[in-house]
């Protein structure tokens, strides 16, 4: 299941060729698998303002804490792949081996970690040289991860263990494991650091953790094969892949509120900083969606390239 997704929008600054510094309209950045690119979303124009050849069918991403360096799996050439989010370049590339698929980048540290979904395990890259400078075993399949707010821990959803692996980023070392639903794939921490939402692709449900108690506290129903999670607005929404839409459902009684069809096979899914818009890559009919998260209207939708996935965080 190599084959598979975003926060917080931010204005890049960059001096080019001897001009003024110039500022760059907010942005996604969508893998697209099928066609080894990555795409360059104008969000206040909803149009692809760029491509950019990958290569190794990309899957996951990650940005750094400045939002100006992109960090992309690609599980075809067993690779990490560094681009210049401002450039857009490809500026290096890293052999990993195994099965690059999920991608978390530390929220303070150049630090970046990947799933390996073959060797599983996490492999820890230094972002200033892009070396490996470490591995943690995890469950079997790992494929999303996600940071909490503070750069403590690391949380994995090891698939074919249907758990979910906390990892002390300090000591790089598994703290605990903990049962999730069936398939577990996605995982989405809240800004708080409180819960983590994980999305169960066989179970057809969201798991919700208490991390610090490390506790199951809600399962929440979704539509068939949730892939991953949003949150915005007391919110959470899911991309229900075999649904064709979205699951929302209420942060506070983790109850299901509506479902809206959106598209063929949504999948990559991230809220931008105000809130207000969440944005989806469809898989199967090749755009971003932007979903108004208060109206739950779609208000843009972009071409993409082949096969978006955008899975991670994908909006600077």
């Amino acid at each position: 299941m190599l084959h598979c997704i975003r926060a917080g929008v931010a204005v890049a600054f960059l001096a080019l060729c001897g001009q003024q510094p110039v500022a760059l309209a907010a942005e996604a950045l969508t893998t697209n698998q099928p066609a080894d690119s990555l795409s360059f979303v104008d969000l206040a124009t909803m149009k692809s303002v760029a491509t950019l050849a990958i290569g190794g069918k990309p899957a996951g991403i990650a940005l750094s804490p400045d939002r100006t360096k992109a960090y992309v799996t690609a599980p075809d050439s067993k690779e990490l792949v560094e681009v210049d989010a401002v450039l857009r370049v490809v500026t290096r590339r890293l052999a990993l081996g195994g099965g690059p698929l999920g991608i978390a980048a530390h929220p303070s540290l150049p630090e970046v970690y990947v799933a390996d979904w073959f060797s599983h395990r996490v492999i820890v890259v230094d972002a200033r040289s892009l070396t490996v400078t470490g591995t943690i075993e995890v469950g079997q399949s790992p494929s999303g991860l996600a940071v909490t707010p503070d750069g403590r821990l690391l949380l994995s959803a090891d698939r074919d263990s249907d758990s979910i692996s906390i990892i002390d980023i300090a000591t790089r070392t598994r703290v605990a494991s903990m049962p999730a639903g069936q398939r577990p794939f996605g995982v989405t921490i809240d800004a708080k650091g409180e819960r983590a939402y994980i999305a169960n692709v066989k179970s057809n449900n969201v798991s919700v953790i208490d991390i610090a108690a490390r506790r199951l506290i809600g399962t929440i129903p979704t539509g068939r094969r949730p892939y991953a999670v949003a949150l915005a607005r007391g919110r959470g929404f899911s991309t229900d892949q075999y649904g064709g839409g979205i699951t929302v459902f209420d942060l506070g009684t983790l109850l299901p509120i509506k479902t809206v069809r959106l598209c063929d096979h949504p999948e990559g899914i991230e809220a931008d900083a105000s809130g207000g818009d969440v944005y989806v890559a469809c898989w199967g009919d090749n755009v971003l969606i932007r979903l108004d998260a208060d109206t739950l209207k779609v208000t843009g939708k972009a071409e993409v390239g082949d096969g978006p996935r955008a899975f991670g965080k994908f909006l600077r």
